[in-house]
């Protein structure tokens, strides 16, 4: 899931949210905006059992995917498209 909340000027914080069924162990959301560098954006477990990670974005055009270890890829299907690139995210 993906939460989004406009900020001041031109920016938007967007977080990044894993359910509890998510594979164990260290996941990262990577894409164009943190050059698919995994660990950069590591998602922190909740108490509640859902990993989140909040990073602030700047309107665009940015695809991405989560990185889990062991080389596991997953997408979010509630990203505003997914297709073989992983997941899209559109900033306005």
């Amino acid at each position: 899931m993906i939460k989004r909340s406009r900020l001041f000027g031109n920016k938007t914080r967007v977080t990044f949210c894993l359910p509890k069924d998510a594979p164990n162990g260290a996941v990262s959301v990577v894409g164009c905006f943190n050059d698919w560098e995994p660990g950069r954006h590591e998602l922190v477990l909740r108490r509640n059992g859902i990993r989140t990670v909040t990073v602030n974005l700047t309107p665009g055009d940015y695809h991405f995917r989560y990185l889990a270890s062991g080389g596991v890829w997953l997408d979010d299907d509630q990203a505003d498209l997914v297709d073989q690139r992983g997941g899209r995210l559109l900033l306005r």
